[in-house]
């Protein structure tokens, strides 16, 4: 079934003009950063369809006479039929938003070819600039990719609650290289629980977040650390970990390592493209030094000695149980040393520089999607 990829131009592929947003001359014309480079590359390697869908309000009435239209957009057209791309649909609506239109987005009056079950919605995606492009995503049963800008256009012309609208945002972002780089190798998300009779611990994490973290163990310095991993990495993280702390806190410092390495196993999926290796951090007196290898081989080699029993509530001796458990999970190489005067200092340089090796190591390439190891698999 064919993939498709509804396109919003005002916004999206060219910039918009405030105070009217409307583009009715040549001289308003400029071109989204990065936009042709990266559409060429999603013509000509991702096999979409591709269809401009965008409102034009009143065009053809005296406020957006057709004679100031169409110079602009055939300008448009052919500057990215000139770098390869040729949109298969160019549908325009004509209509203001008073009109309540069919065939204005959201609506799908204009696309009623795509609903014949001939087309793989659930796998295409709309991309623009307005909560009105989720909108439609949503209303066609397909994705979005939403260039938020922040302006708020379009606001007063969607049905779904907020809630509703973010469940079918797959990505946010203004950069056109990384909306092509989710168009080829996808966003690496993984929910994974893992229970036992001393734990039950859930993780939602993005390889490629921007570092949000929402952490609750039971053990405040713990969380401290790991909101650390999510910050420093890169890392959207959610990790939610209910323990048998009235024994101790073995089992929850534990039991969390495995389940993080574990998620990032299955995030990473084949490996094709990541860097694999990657750090050194200096934080005041101390330096860390962190190694990894998402090689598919547990190892640890642990430098590190604590002359306190505790920093907060946690032991330090299960920081090395965390990284191991770590390794554990995530079949990786790691190799940990850290000198230093200040212990909370020392940790803290630990798992800051564990975060940078983990972000240079999970980083891709998308335009080399290939097995990092002459072994074949990893």
């Amino acid at each position: 079934m064919k993939r498709v990829l509804f396109i919003d131009r005002d916004g999206t592929l060219i910039k918009e003009v405030p105070p009217t947003y409307q583009i009715d001359s040549l001289d308003k014309i400029e071109f989204y950063p990065k936009v042709f480079v990266n559409m060429a590359r999603i013509a000509s390697e991702l096999g979409y369809e591709l269809a401009m869908v965008t409102n034009q309000d009143g065009l053809g009435t005296a406020s957006f006479p057709e004679d100031t239209f169409w110079p602009a957009q055939n300008f448009i057209i052919r500057a990215f039929e000139n770098e390869g791309v040729h949109f298969d649909e160019v549908f325009i609506d004509r209509s203001f938003p008073a009109d309540n239109a069919p065939t204005r987005k959201p609506g799908t009056g204009m696309l009623t070819k795509y609903l014949t079950g001939e087309y793989d919605l659930e796998n295409s995606f709309v991309i623009g600039d307005r909560i009105t492009d989720v909108q439609l995503a949503k209303n066609l049963g397909a994705k979005a990719i939403w260039m938020n800008e922040g302006t708020g256009l379009g606001n007063a012309e969607v049905q779904d609650s907020a809630a509703a609208l973010r469940e079918v945002i797959v990505l946010e972002s203004t950069d056109w290289d990384r909306i092509y780089e989710f168009l080829k190798v996808g966003l690496r998300t993984v929910t994974h629980v893992r229970k036992t009779n001393e734990t039950d611990i859930t993780i939602k994490l993005n390889l490629d977040g921007t570092g949000k973290a929402k952490i609750a163990t039971g053990l405040g310095f713990f969380d401290h650390m790991l909101d650390q991993i999510a910050r420093h990495g890169s890392i959207d993280l959610e990790i939610t970990a209910k323990g048998d702390l009235h024994i101790d806190e073995h089992h929850t410092i534990e039991d969390t390592g495995i389940a993080l390495g574990e998620a990032i196993a299955r995030a990473l999926g084949d490996k094709r493209g990541i860097e694999r290796y990657g750090f050194t951090l200096p934080m005041d007196d101390c330096l860390a030094q962190v190694g990894i290898d998402f090689g598919g081989r547990n190892w640890l080699v642990w430098e590190a000695e604590f002359n306190r029993e505790k920093i907060g509530e946690m032991p330090t001796e299960m920081f090395y149980h965390f990284f191991k458990s770590f390794s554990d999970g995530a079949r990786a190489n790691l190799n940990i040393k850290a000198e230093g005067q200040n212990e909370h200092h020392k940790i803290e340089a630990i798992f800051k520089a564990f975060a940078k090796a983990v972000k240079v190591a999970v980083k891709r390439n998308p335009s080399k999607m290939q097995l990092p190891s002459t072994k074949g698999v990893l």
